[in-house]
């Protein structure tokens, strides 16, 4: 018997158009669930993991992706857009200045064209990819 521990960031919704993947996954984690899409789950087996590590978190894939690697190249392809929060300083009606999280949605090509040191610099942490499901099954494997 399989169980199932709730952990966040781990999980895989799906609307008319989208496919939201959580950002905490691994590769080995995703090939080996069969909730997550079939699609997606072959296209890791067949493309990713050539260059990929299986302990590799999305959350770090896509944090570190250099736009001239073949992930990246894959995922452009999948027209994939990135949810991630970002530390910003708000400022109140009186001058009181709070630090919170804002969530943002960046396509890919936006998102890994910022260097990685402002990327820590600006408290960068990613939630969730999000694959098109026309992409996805426009895809050839």
């Amino acid at each position: 018997m399989k169980s199932t521990v709730y952990s966040n960031y781990k999980y895989m919704l799906q609307d008319v158009q989208n496919v939201y993947i959580g950002a905490k996954f691994t590769y080995d984690e995703i090939i080996e669930n069969d909730d997550l899409n079939f699609k997606f789950r072959s296209i890791v087996m067949a493309y990713l993991m050539k260059e990929t590590e299986k302990e590799t978190t999305l959350e770090s894939d896509f944090y570190y992706m250099d736009p001239q690697s073949f992930t990246y190249k894959t995922y452009e392809q999948l027209r994939t857009k990135v949810k991630y929060s970002e530390l910003v300083t708000k400022k109140h009606l009186f001058g009181k200045e709070e630090q919170i999280y804002e969530e943002r949605i960046d396509k890919l090509r936006d998102f890994a064209a910022i260097p990685l040191e402002e990327k820590k610099q600006r408290g960068i942490v990613v939630q969730e990819i999000i694959l098109s499901k026309l992409a996805l099954l426009g895809f050839a494997l």
